[in-house]
């Protein structure tokens, strides 16, 4: 029955997008009164329509030019829909006049009112334009009268001089009802497309070849009595397009799972990679198939990253007295990269290449991942250190389908030491040897070495962060309870605490110790090495609980951790599609002693038990015991793979549900 309900809905959708009318600004009252979306009733927003018309038009001036030109009709259900009213779009420059430009830019808000339309134009101060980078201007457009329910339609086009097409994007994270796609690229670019792999929706794309023509005028020169004289020739020529083409409905969106790393990776999208330019006879005039091999070396020999590796003489007098002493490699690396981070600041600005360059950088204070990052390497090499640079994607970045230079958008640092290696990022503050931010750690990078060569390498951390935490607990008269709470709190770990509480309030910080912990009041917080990245991080406060414990009948009942035990899986859903992916190896390790009320004696304790999942993947381990006046209990999650396969998902959860489980079992006190 349930899947007959969703056939006739798919059928009515359908039937339905058949029967709208998709020109620009004929909006219908039908859309505007929809409540919520006949199929995910919990999108907040959803894409009515898109259209991505892509060709290239001959001009005498430039020969071919690429167009892009996009037409958007989106439903806003609710108040969660606001941020789709806002859209950004990317121009790319390389110098002067290889810039692309945004044109017909035009757009409308529509509400329902009183059973009428009204509409709400684009004007110039809903339009914001800035410069990410030297290479990237964003044209930021935000649709004004937005409420709950209305549409929001608009349309542009981008002319560019590149070749380079972007890669086309199929799914978002609300659903799209209808999209039409179309790109046309003349016989003499060739493309290899690819759509991800790692997708779970693929949408059918069509190749087909057109015939096309088109006129030149070119000029002639004629000299006539020792004067020239230009004179004009004009003809039309005929040729081939290579056509792609989508027209897909109800695309289902694309929904975030719990500790499933970066959703980008999963999208359904479409690359697009030139290989080759052709000749008017078919032959290869300009290849530009690739490997990584020949990617990396291109990228190495340009001079705003390669070459800013042998710059020294403006810094070699400051770090001399900083090395001198160190003679193991890996703390000279760790030595230089705490100068780095005091003498130039993240500028929040991604990129594998130097923006400022590191000497204007290193004058300045200021700088991209690029300019820190290779300024620690030029370091390095100046005191005889095997460092190297190693691209990397980010994780909002994705993993790229091509060999291509659009692959990577960030580097950072690695030293070698016979036959181990260490990473370094200078760009975070809190960063430690082999500890990157979490925006590093994507899979793999590719180290390129000082002879041109390179190779891939891991990112994915090794060793464990650990969190230890012992709690004290006193059981009152009145049924509250108190004590103290220490946590050690070590690598990756560490460095996320850092980042979110270190430089904080002392009020806000209690009030984040006491979220979602039930009755709870903390005080005397005692935070250490908060600053200090080479030992871990000591936090220790006092407690006092009010709702932990319940008297039915004179008994005490009690879930022997309290407020630190976990009350629900993250993991609910029954199927999965993406892998978990928990970025890093950890252990969380618990030491808990209750001390027994005077009038009470032990009634009955929870089981001690060990949980495995998957060879030792993932450990859990439950012991508790009485001794004398107390109660002390071990607990130990020991997290080894730090990457779990979508395949393995039901026994993971399975395995997450016992830990839960366990948790929540009581104690029970009976009093004598």
């Amino acid at each position: 029955m349930k899947q007959l309900l969703i056939l006739i809905l798919l059928v009515a959708v359908t039937m339905s997008s058949k029967a709208q009318n998709y020109k620009f600004g004929k909006v219908s009252k039908e859309e505007l009164a929809q409540k919520q979306h006949p199929i995910d009733s919990s999108a907040s927003a959803a894409v009515l329509y898109k259209n991505e018309n892509i060709y290239f038009e001959f001009t005498d001036e430039r020969g071919f030019v690429q167009r892009r030109q996009i037409h958007e009709r989106i439903k806003i259900y609710n108040k969660d829909g606001f941020d789709f009213a806002t859209e950004k779009i990317f121009l790319y420059q390389a110098g002067a006049g290889s810039k692309e430009k945004l044109t017909g830019l035009k757009g409308y808000t529509y509400n329902l009112v009183n059973g009428k339309i009204e509409k709400d134009k684009l004007k110039k101060e809903g339009i914001f334009e800035e410069d990410a980078t030297d290479f990237i201007e964003i044209n930021t457009i935000t649709m004004p009268n937005v409420n709950e329910g209305c549409v929001i339609e608009f349309t542009y086009d981008v002319i560019s001089p590149f070749l380079t097409i972007d890669d086309i994007v199929f799914q978002y994270n609300i659903p799209v009802d209808k999209l039409d796609l179309r790109i046309a690229s003349p016989e003499y670019y060739v493309y290899n497309k690819k759509v991800n792999p790692r997708a779970f929706y693929y949408p059918n794309i069509k190749s087909t070849v057109e015939n096309k023509s088109a006129t030149y005028k070119r000029t002639v020169q004629n000299n006539q009595a020792s004067r020239s004289v230009k004179n004009y020739s004009s003809g039309t020529f005929e040729y081939k397009v290579n056509v792609l083409s989508a027209n897909e409905t109800n695309i289902p969106s694309l929904k975030g799972e719990a500790y499933a790393g970066n959703m980008n990776n999963y999208r359904a999208k479409m690359s697009l990679e030139l290989s080759a330019i052709l000749n008017n006879y078919g032959a290869v005039e300009k290849s530009f198939s690739s490997n990584w091999e020949n990617v990396s070396k291109s990228i190495y020999d340009e001079s705003d990253f390669g070459n800013q590796l042998n710059r020294s003489g403006f810094f070699k007098e400051d770090i001399q007295s900083l090395v001198a002493s160190v003679n193991d490699d890996f703390q000279k690396g760790f030595a230089l990269q705490t100068f780095v981070k005091s003498k130039v600041k993240w500028n929040g600005l991604y990129g594998f290449r130097a923006q400022k360059g590191i000497r204007k950088a290193y004058k300045e204070g200021e700088g991209n991942v690029a300019d820190i990052n290779l300024l620690l390497i030029a370091m390095l090499r100046s005191q005889g250190v095997n460092a190297n640079p190693v691209l990397v994607s980010t994780k909002n970045n994705g993993i790229p389908l091509f060999p291509t230079r659009k692959g990577f958008n960030y580097v950072i640092c690695m030293v070698e030491n016979q036959d181990s290696y260490a990473l370094f990022d200078a760009t975070e503050m809190y960063s430690m040897v082999n500890v990157l931010p979490q925006r590093a750690l994507n899979w793999q990078g590719r180290v390129i070495k000082d002879d041109g060569t390179s190779g891939w390498v891991s990112l994915r951390p090794s060793g464990k962060s650990t969190e230890s935490t012992s709690l004290n607990v006193k059981i009152n008269e009145d049924f509250t309870i108190n004590g103290k709470v220490r946590r050690n709190i070590s690598d990756h770990l560490a460095l996320s605490y850092r980042k979110s509480n270190t430089g904080i309030s002392t009020d806000e910080h209690r009030k984040r110790l006491e979220k979602n912990k039930g009755d709870i009041e903390v005080s005397n917080i005692d935070y250490k090495n908060d600053t200090d990245i080479t030992q871990p991080i000591r936090l220790s406060y006092d407690y006092t609980l009010s709702d932990g414990i319940d008297d039915i009948g004179g008994n005490l009942y009690f879930s022997p951790m309290f407020f630190m035990a976990t009350k629900e899986s993250p993991f609910k859903l029954e199927e999965r599609q993406y892998p978990i992916d928990f970025s890093f190896p950890f252990e969380d390790k618990y030491v808990i002693n209750i001390m027994i009320p005077d009038g009470y004696q032990v009634e009955s304790l929870p089981e001690n038990g060990a949980y495995e999942f998957k060879d030792n993947d993932a450990k859990f381990t439950y012991i508790i015991k009485e001794s004398g006046k107390f109660l002390q209990l071990n607990i130990s999650l020991e997290m080894n793979a730090s990457f779990i396969n979508s395949d393995d998902y039901k026994v993971f959860k399975d395995f997450y549900e016992k830990i839960v489980e366990k948790q929540s079992e009581q104690v029970v006190l009976k009093k004598v």
